[in-house]
């Protein structure tokens, strides 16, 4: 019996685009399976290219990521390692 996969809309600020995730997907993993052109490199959480700011939403790291105190406060997440865990918002710079 297959497990149903809830999946969650991620609206990309602030070029209106909008995509899908599974739970089991990473935002950066959920935008590259959609063809979007997410910035990345690394794609471990260490180079920071692409960090982007949760306007709103849940989503759930596997290991914390390096990120300040502000950083954290200002809604800053790394999409390489944040899993979905409702329908975002973000807005990329």
């Amino acid at each position: 019996m297959s497990e149903i996969t809830a999946k969650h809309q991620i609206h990309l600020l602030p070029h209106d685009i909008v995509f899908t995730a599974s739970e089991q997907e990473t935002v950066l993993e959920a935008a590259l399976n959609a063809g979007i052109a997410f910035p990345n490199r690394c794609q471990v959480g260490v180079c920071a290219m692409c960090m982007c700011r949760k306007k709103t939403g849940e989503i759930s790291y596997q290991l914390e990521p390096m990120l300040t105190e502000n950083e954290q406060a200002e809604g800053w997440i790394f999409a390489c390692q944040a899993v979905v865990k409702s329908d975002l918002v973000l807005e990329l710079d």
